[in-house]
């Protein structure tokens, strides 16, 4: 199944792809295909996305892969070599963020290969890479509430220049600042760290004590 948003290219697709009977063709936006229902009619067997993503929409793309839970196997993806690199960064680094946790928290990350700009006419600006997302069989780590964890992530690198603690109390997280001086002490977190020194695991700790506390 192909999804292509140029119109100009469904007849040039449907032209070069005709000796294979195997091929499905739709005219549309991946952003708002319904996979569901697209693939009701397939094999239930594990999915495999191969894609050349546009690069201002990545995220949105990668993510909306991930969040709605189809049976996927994997994503080999072509996208802007900086955004392959946040995705599989480790902590302590300024490319680790908020993209890397989410996902490395559904995914095994592996660099595929580095594309050179020089190879593309008309060449871009930026170089490429591939880059393969293996979905696990279980997220990396356990969660009381997805929408917890993704918050406390979201507020951790929100500010990234502050200490966790502040970060948080001026998040929309809910919680007052005794509150999540409490966490930090019950999780054996430091609040003086910033985001980007947490592992998946520390974010989960912190994520989980929050549900915790939820009147």
């Amino acid at each position: 199944i192909a999804v292509e948003i140029d119109k100009n290219l469904i007849p040039i697709l449907k032209e070069t792809l005709s000796p294979y009977s195997n091929v499905k063709i739709i005219h549309g936006d991946i952003l708002k295909v319904d996979f569901h229902e697209l693939m009701e009619e397939e094999s239930e067997s594990p999915i495999k996305v191969i894609a050349n993503l546009p690069y201002y929409a990545t995220t949105p793309i990668v993510m909306k892969f991930l969040e709605e839970r189809w049976p996927l196997h994997s994503l080999t993806l072509m996208v802007q070599k900086e955004v392959a690199e946040r995705m599989r960064a480790a902590p302590g680094g300024k490319d680790y963020g908020a993209l890397s946790v989410a996902v490395q928290y559904y995914c095994d990350v592996e660099m595929i290969a580095k594309v050179p700009k020089t190879v593309f006419i008309p060449q871009p600006n930026v170089d490429s890479a591939v880059i393969r997302l293996t979905l696990l069989p279980e997220p990396n780590v356990q969660l009381k509430d997805e929408r917890i964890f993704f918050a406390v992530v979201k507020a951790a690198f929100g500010q990234r220049r502050k200490m966790l603690l502040n970060a948080l109390a001026g998040s929309t997280l809910g919680f007052d600042k005794e509150t999540i001086h409490q966490v930090f002490i019950q999780t054996g977190i430091d609040g003086s760290r910033r985001g980007e020194s947490l592992t998946i695991e520390e974010f989960a700790k912190l994520a989980n004590a929050f549900y915790d506390r939820i009147p």
